[in-house]
């Protein structure tokens, strides 16, 4: 009884701003202006077809681009002394105590034609680079806002995996290379599929980033749906409709995620 009472709080957030929201949606998405029902908000997503395209594409390159690098970096994070690991799990998380934003203003300056980058290489007489208002940096700015959401996950399953595996492993004669194609990598999939997750679901929603890296000119999911609520096209039912269909999609991905991972844990390496 004692521990139902202390979930009413709980309860009550999850009901106040998660359930109510999800239902308005829906509610929203299948009702026109004059508040009657239909599919028409549905239909009228056909002229989105390229800006979904675009997001998922995206999303999924900057997923790819994460699990690239942070996989070694979580590998070699877990096999550093503990101090160690310390010291540079706090320099991982530490731009992360910066707001979203700002880490994002930065990377313009870092990023425009006469930022630094554009800079030093005009000194080798490589420049100017122009990246700013390009697909390539909003795929930069999505790696570095969500790197550390691929790298921790990795990290946190790599660092408990039995170090007697993998000594075993070596016993039979085991190459580095194979100790970790048959011990080191399967092991650690479920932290791979929990940072794919963590990656993609919010690079395929995000706006900001394309909007400030992107210039604008790059319209993805979370810059059209905001559009519909905030912007000159103001139509909160077109707009509920893409985000639910956004929202399924995701939950399309997360379910076949989870379906691979399942029993990954507890796999048997032979």
């Amino acid at each position: 009884m004692k521990r139902r009472t202390l979930a009413v709080p709980y309860v009550l957030w999850l009901a106040a701003f998660v359930v109510a929201p999800v239902i308005l949606i829906v509610i929203y998405a299948f009702t026109s202006r004059s508040g009657g029902f239909t599919t028409e908000n549905f239909s009228a997503m056909g002229k989105y077809v390229s800006v979904f395209a675009r997001s998922f594409a995206l999303a999924l390159i900057s997923t790819a681009v994460c699990l690239a690098l942070g996989y070694p970096l979580a590998y070699v994070l877990a096999r550093e002394p503990a101090r160690r690991q310390r010291i540079m799990l706090m320099l991982l998380m530490l731009p992360m105590w910066m707001n979203f934003l700002l880490r994002t203003y930065a990377w313009m300056s870092i990023l425009e034609n006469t930022g630094l980058i554009s800079r030093l290489l005009g000194f080798f007489g490589l420049g100017p680079l122009r990246v700013i208002n390009t697909p390539a940096a909003v795929v930069i700015g999505m790696v570095y806002n969500f790197l550390p959401f691929m790298a921790l996950p990795v990290y946190s399953v790599i660092v408990k995996i039995d170090r007697s595996l993998i000594e075993a492993a070596q016993d039979l004669g085991g190459s580095p290379r194979t100790v970790f194609l048959r011990v080191t990598l399967p092991l650690s999939l479920p932290g791979v599929l929990s940072g794919v997750t963590m990656v993609f679901v919010p690079a395929v929603s995000t706006f900001v980033i394309s909007q400030l890296l992107g210039g604008g000119k790059y319209l993805l999911l979370g810059d059209l749906i905001e559009m519909q609520f905030l912007g000159q096209a103001y139509n909160p039912h077109l707009g509920s409709a893409i985000a639910l269909v956004m929202m399924v999609v995701v939950m399309i991905f997360m379910f076949f995620m989870n379906k691979f991972g399942e029993g990954e844990d507890k796999a048997v390496i032979i």
